[in-house]
């Protein structure tokens, strides 16, 4: 039903929510496992799980979230604390923290990433042959 299982060989993981194309949401979403989105979701997604944005998802606002797979649009920032999948068609335009970020060729991204650590912590940069440590997103 609603190719649940077909979800679950591209993510690994069952789906235990999903908003469908057509439909659109507004306000907060939190989760633990995986949700799917392939309507339009206006405002703040705080999850441990995984959020999967499918080619017709249409994302506005602030993410927080273990994991994220977009192949759809999505116009804010992401914090992810295990990886971040922008998979083509994807258009991303935010900034994005993770440990983990993959780009498939012929995704739009516009914006900045910063790569950390599972702790959260940056990692440390070198600038001009000094090893510093900063955090862009901080600033």
């Amino acid at each position: 039903m609603f190719g649940k299982d077909k979800e679950e060989k591209k993510t690994g993981a069952a789906v235990a929510g999903f908003i469908g194309k057509g439909m659109a949401i507004e306000g907060h979403l939190s989760f633990e496992e995986t949700v799917r989105i392939d309507g339009s979701f206006k405002g703040e997604i705080s999850a441990t799980g995984t959020l999967v944005i499918g080619d017709s998802g249409h994302v506005e606002g602030e993410i927080a979230a273990g994991s994220a797979i977009i192949t759809g649009t999505v116009k804010g920032n992401l914090s992810a604390t295990t990886k971040v999948e922008l998979r083509r068609p994807a258009k991303f335009t935010g900034d994005i923290k993770t440990p983990t970020l993959i780009i498939d060729e012929g995704v739009v991204f516009d914006g900045s990433c910063v790569m950390v650590k599972k702790e959260n912590t940056p990692y440390e940069t070198v600038q001009y042959g000094e090893a510093k440590r900063e955090d862009p997103i901080a600033q």
